[in-house]
């Protein structure tokens, strides 16, 4: 409907759950508006504290990760410029562990690269404090 303009997606995130690993994109810049709640977004190596109102952007290969911050739920718009079928991603992952049997590390990768996600699983600064 916006001809792959941009892609905008609502997410609730629920406290203490780890969010994605680090990762980046190649055809697609992402941002987050927070809707309520806090999420904590990391940057390069740099982990920072979004509130309700403020927006965070990540330009295309920037390397990003996010979560929930503190004891309540974060709800947030993730916007996708240009438009990316992110769909197909979300609801892979949700397929996946939904399986009686988790799926390993590999085959998360290689669904996160079809879906123009690289994930990296040991990028320095990921297990580091939150700043602000």
């Amino acid at each position: 409907e916006t001809s792959g303009e941009f892609g905008l997606f609502e997410f609730a995130a629920p406290p203490g759950s780890p969010g994605p690993l680090p990762h980046y994109h190649q055809g697609f810049s992402e941002s987050f508006y927070v809707i309520s709640g806090r999420l904590a977004v990391m940057s390069g190596h740099e982990w920072r504290t979004a509130g309700q109102g403020d927006f965070v952007h990540v330009p295309r290969h920037g390397v990003h990760a996010f979560r929930a911050e503190g004891d309540e739920e974060a709800r947030f718009l993730i916007l996708f410029v240009p438009g990316a079928p992110r769909e197909r991603y979300f609801r892979g992952m949700v397929e996946m562990w939904s399986r009686p049997v988790p799926p390993t590390d590999e085959e998360i990768d290689a669904f996160a690269l079809e879906c123009d996600q690289v994930n990296l699983r040991d990028w320095p600064g990921y297990g580091t404090t939150i700043v602000g």
